[in-house]
């Protein structure tokens, strides 16, 4: 994907994240599925808001803003929460060493909780704008952006980490205040999950561990990253190709 893609400008990056149901071909109408069935599956019992009910797994997938590059990605058994999977994707983007002090990530609002603002900016540095819910109190939200002990290190230059945060802070507290004029930023996401797919056979898989399904969604995310390479990005072109 490197080699295939352009690589990283200078400055901040902004990284789009969302998760996308993997229905595994079960006919749980004809047979009775529950629960309980499933508690030694690697797939399970989980609902979306264009599928339904379905059985499968959760595929959770980190693409660069504008380019639509895939960064990486996840799976998780169907029923973990999107607010959960948060702390993951940032330490996996961590680990490639993908995201550096100032990158805005946008997540829509099924990863909103206070702690996963929290960490976004102590421990990750990143700017963390994920859409609010209508209770969010923003009051109590700033306050508890704070920096986090460590930098008073005496290995640190601790001024120049101050300075770091502050910025960071300062920037998400601009951001977070008009966020809806960035829901068409991070809505593309969905017509690159509707590619993957429409064009590369990801709406159904007749496959039954996680392992199989994760080189599945390799093959599926590497096409894709292929596909958006080729120029084929806005928003009508992706939804053209997937139809």
């Amino acid at each position: 994907m490197n080699d295939l893609c352009p690589k990283r400008k200078r400055g901040s990056r902004s990284i789009i994240i969302d998760s996308t149901d993997i229905n595994l071909n079960l006919n749980w109408h004809a047979k009775k599925i529950t629960k309980k069935s499933l508690e030694d599956k690697e797939y399970k019992w989980g609902h979306s808001t264009h599928r339904g009910f379905f059985i499968g797994m959760k595929l959770t997938l980190a693409l660069e803003y504008p380019t639509l590059k895939p960064l990486a990605f996840l799976i998780n058994e169907a029923n973990v929460p999107e607010s959960k999977i948060y702390p993951k994707i940032l330490a996996e983007l961590k680990r490639r060493r993908i995201i550096k002090p100032g990158d805005i990530l946008f997540a829509d609002r099924g990863y909103y909780s206070y702690g996963n603002y929290v960490i976004s900016v102590r421990e990750f540095k990143i700017v963390p704008l994920i859409f609010p819910r209508k209770n969010c109190n923003f009051n109590k939200l700033f306050n508890m952006m704070t920096y986090p002990l460590k930098i008073f290190d005496s290995k640190r230059d601790t001024k120049q980490q101050i300075m770091i945060y502050k910025k960071i802070i300062a920037k998400f507290k601009e951001l977070i205040g008009d966020w809806k004029k960035f829901r068409s930023v991070r809505s593309i996401i969905e017509d690159v999950f509707k590619l993957a797919k429409k064009a590369y056979s990801m709406e159904n898989l007749h496959r039954y561990t996680k392992r199989s399904v994760q080189k599945y969604c390799s093959l599926a995310v590497l096409l894709v990253g292929a596909t958006i390479n080729l120029g084929i990005r806005e928003k009508k072109h992706l939804q053209a190709f997937s139809e």
